[in-house]
C-alpha cells in the first residue's frame, strides 16, 4: 500500500510540474498585451502584438514655398527603438522604415490617424507594405506598426517658415511607443 501512494504522489508531482511548465511556456510565447487605443487606429483580427519598443529621437521639417505661400513640410524621422531595459531594438528612419539589429526591415504606410494630444505628433496605425526577404529576421513577419504615447515632434509654428527660411529644416525633439504586430492563428 505504500509503494502505491509514493507512486500516486510522484505522478501527482509530475502532473503538477508538467501544467506548471505548460503554463509558464504560454506566458513566456504570449508576447505583449495588445493596448488600449482609439477605434480608429485598432490593428484587424487575426493579429498579435510581438514587440514593442520606445522611441527617442527627431521629427525632421522643411521650410518649402508651396504656392503663394510657405509651409512646413515633414520630411522624415529618425530615432531609436529600445526595449524596456533600455537595450536598442530597432532604429526608424524615412520610407517610414524600421530596421532591427539583425538587419531585418519593414516599411510601413499610414492607414489611419487619431490626435490624441493636440501639442504631439498624432498616433498611428500603419500596415507594412514591404518587408526583408530574411524569413528569420526579428521584423520579418510584421503586418502592422502602430505608433503611441506620443510627445512632441510637431513641426515648428508656421510664423518660423517664410521666403527667408525656405529650405531650413527643423528636427522637432519626440518620443513615442511603437507597437509591431504579426499575423498569427
Amino acid at each position: 500500500m505504500k509503494r502505491f501512494t509514493i507512486t500516486t504522489r510522484l505522478l501527482v508531482a509530475a502532473a503538477v510540474a508538467i501544467a506548471a511548465a505548460s503554463s509558464l511556456a504560454q506566458v513566456a510565447t504570449a508576447g505583449p498585451a495588445a493596448p488600449d487605443v482609439p477605434t480608429e487606429i485598432q490593428v484587424p483580427d487575426g493579429n498579435k502584438p510581438f514587440l514593442v519598443g520606445h522611441a527617442v529621437g527627431v521629427q525632421i521639417w522643411t521650410c518649402r514655398a508651396i504656392g503663394d505661400g510657405h509651409a512646413w513640410d515633414f520630411v522624415a524621422p529618425r530615432a531609436n527603438l529600445y526595449d524596456s531595459r533600455g537595450k536598442l531594438l530597432v532604429t526608424h528612419f524615412a520610407g517610414p522604415t524600421w530596421q532591427a539589429k539583425d538587419g531585418s526591415y519593414v516599411k510601413g504606410a499610414v492607414r489611419d490617424r487619431v490626435t490624441v494630444d493636440p501639442t504631439a505628433i498624432p498616433w498611428l496605425l500603419l500596415s507594412v507594405t514591404e518587408a526583408s526577404p530574411l524569413d528569420d529576421g526579428r521584423l520579418s513577419a510584421t503586418t502592422f506598426i502602430q505608433r503611441l504615447a506620443t510627445t512632441g515632434g510637431l513641426a515648428p509654428t508656421a510664423a518660423t517658415c517664410g521666403a527667408g527660411t525656405v529650405g531650413t529644416t527643423a528636427e522637432v525633439p519626440y518620443t513615442a511607443d511603437y507597437v509591431f504586430w504579426k499575423a498569427h492563428g
